[in-house]
């Protein structure tokens, strides 16, 4: 576990800075690729948004770079296209072993965000195999997201950098400090939040969601 962390810490380059046009560019990167992939079956926005669950003016906003849906929006859609949320969010050249600023997906006002660095490539041949996603997060003091439950069986470790992260689940609170990692069942409400006076920076690993 050290080594891997580690060796994530190593090959990470930098985070793009609060106010960048990153989160625009994720934006439109999603919205082009469920465009393109709502086209390639066949789809009317109408019927992407009866596979998905999701709204057909939000899929419309989406589809137009209009919307700043939340992870779990995306991941729905994500869902429905028998893909997955790396492929929509991550550049096409976020190929295996190759060294990434990566993507900004989600910021607050507050200056918390969520940057997904890279995931492992799916299985050759699979559709639906869920892949390990590696992201960095940054909470703000009194910062809080609040997840929905991936799927049934997924994990994630979290890795703190600085600061205290509080882990609310469904059978309680959990709080680490720097140095800190633990594992915890995804397939469930939960919550990160900052209680703490300072940022709290950690590394999450994302598997089987």
């Amino acid at each position: 576990m050290a080594t891997f962390l580690r060796t994530i810490l190593l090959t990470m380059r930098s985070e793009a800075e609060p106010g960048s046009s990153a989160t625009q560019q994720f934006v439109a990167r999603i919205g082009d690729r469920i465009r393109t992939l709502r086209k390639q079956r066949g789809w009317s926005v109408q019927q992407l948004a009866e596979a998905s669950g999701l709204s057909r003016r939000m899929l419309t906003d989406i589809e137009l770079g209009r919307a700043n849906p939340s992870l779990a929006t995306v991941d729905r859609a994500a869902r429905a296209l028998d893909t997955d949320f790396a492929a929509l969010a991550l550049p096409e050249d976020n190929t295996a072993g190759e060294q990434v600023e990566g993507t900004l997906v989600w910021q607050a006002p507050d200056g918390s965000q969520a940057l997904l660095l890279g995931a492992t490539q799916a299985p050759r041949g699979a559709t639906q195999a869920p892949r390990a996603e590696l992201w960095r997060w940054t909470l703000a003091p009194g910062g809080q997201y609040d997840a929905e439950p991936d799927r049934p069986g997924a994990q994630e470790i979290h890795h703190v950098l600085s600061g205290r992260l509080t882990l609310a689940t469904e059978t309680g609170n959990q709080v680490l400090g720097a140095g800190q990692s633990t594992v915890v069942a995804s397939d469930q409400e939960y919550a990160y939040r900052n209680d703490g006076a300072e940022p709290v920076v950690f590394m999450r690993v994302v598997s089987g969601a």
